[in-house]
């Protein structure tokens, strides 16, 4: 059995204001379907398949560009989903709130860093909110559909937040004003989820 596109959680409109209904929808059944079908392809018939993305993407030849850059779309858009939530989102607090507190001294440094580390991300790629094992986080950029869980990217560690700063997750609604939907991209963070995967991930 191959990877499959997973389901959002939440209506293609859900998000709106801060990210359009038509966005969410090309994004989804055009963007991801097509990584995940092109993932697949890439490793049927493989020792890879049967794997788990997270064992692929951490074992990762770098030359593989294929699994490299369709595993990596798999993955990345598969996080994005679930740390949105169009409802209760809940808020920053606990374990987490103390470790972004710790590394960079409050929500809004913490929040000042990441946007930063998206619009200065040349070109397409992502941002990151990664945990190191014990608990410390850091923030980091990758270009195109590379993470941090492949080998000498980023800042290693488990990534538990991220947004996509593709022109594709923006461009009908913000044109070129990346850091306008980034700026929307944290009304609609779902700390629930991002708070269960630092605990996971520690």
């Amino acid at each position: 059995m191959g990877f499959e596109l997973p389901e959002l959680g939440y209506a293609y409109d859900a998000l709106e204001p801060h990210i359009d209904a038509r966005t969410m929808e090309i994004h989804h059944s055009k963007h991801h379907a097509g990584y995940t079908s092109k993932l697949n392809a890439a490793i049927e018939g493989t020792d890879l398949e049967g794997k788990s993305i997270e064992d692929i993407l951490t074992n990762l030849d770098m030359s593989n560009g294929a699994v490299r850059n369709n595993g990596g779309g798999f993955y990345n858009h598969s996080l994005f989903w679930s740390v949105m939530n169009p409802n209760d989102g809940g808020y920053l607090s606990g374990d987490l709130k103390d470790a972004i507190e710790e590394a960079f001294g409050s929500k809004d440094g913490f929040l000042d860093a990441f946007s930063k580390a998206a619009a200065t991300q040349f070109g397409s790629g992502w941002a990151w909110l990664c945990v190191q094992k014990g608990g410390k986080v850091e923030i980091c950029s990758t270009a195109n559909q590379d993470n941090p869980l492949m080998p000498g990217i980023g800042c290693g560690g488990t990534p538990i937040l991220g947004i996509d700063v593709w022109e594709h997750a923006y461009y009908l609604n913000y044109q070129n004003r990346r850091p306008d939907y980034i700026k929307a991209f944290f009304s609609v963070i779902n700390w629930n989820e991002v708070e269960r995967r630092y605990a996971e991930a520690k």
